[in-house]
């Protein structure tokens, strides 16, 4: 018998949980595919369900719609070359941030290019698009921040846009 002390005992380290799943209210990471605009389980959908004041735009629901009590919601929208969002109006405030590329935020009687980086603030009742030009090498991707609680968008035919301006 040895009065040498026992060996420690290799132990092999805890057992990671699984991830928690998307829908629910609790804390959980959203991973986007390498070198892609994508998001593990979720969906591409359509920007809206009409087609006539929009073209080459889609959107994922990020946050907020899926068990979260948020106040907000995040959504990644991506507008190829040559495409554009509705031009339209509401009382609810928007944030965008560009993640992809570079494009056109209007605002009121303002246009800017924007790229990644960018923070674009839409404030209230201002009529507002984004667009990504046609000669453009990649689609033109943005977070947009809103209220969980918003109102309807308002379309605007582009006339009087920038009345205030005048």
């Amino acid at each position: 018998m040895s009065d040498a002390p026992a060996p420690d005992r290799a132990c092999a380290p805890p057992k990671a949980p699984p991830p928690p799943p998307l829908e629910g209210n609790h804390s959980k990471v959203i991973r986007r595919a390498p070198g892609a605009f994508e998001w593990a389980g979720v969906a591409l959908e359509a920007y809206k369900a009409d087609s006539e004041t929009w073209k080459g735009i889609s959107r994922r629901e990020l946050v907020g719609k899926r068990g979260e009590t948020t106040k907000f919601h995040v959504r990644y929208f991506e507008i190829a070359p040559g495409g554009h969002s509705t031009l339209e109006k509401h009382e609810h405030e928007h944030v965008v941030i560009p993640l992809r590329g570079k494009g056109e935020a209007q605002a009121g009687c303002y246009a800017w290019t924007v790229g990644v980086g960018d923070v674009v603030y839409v404030s209230p009742s201002d009529p507002h698009q984004f667009r990504c030009p046609a000669d453009a090498a990649e689609p033109f991707g943005f977070l947009c921040l809103v209220n969980a609680e918003r109102d309807r968008p308002t379309p605007v035919d582009g006339l009087g846009v920038c009345r205030i301006c005048e």
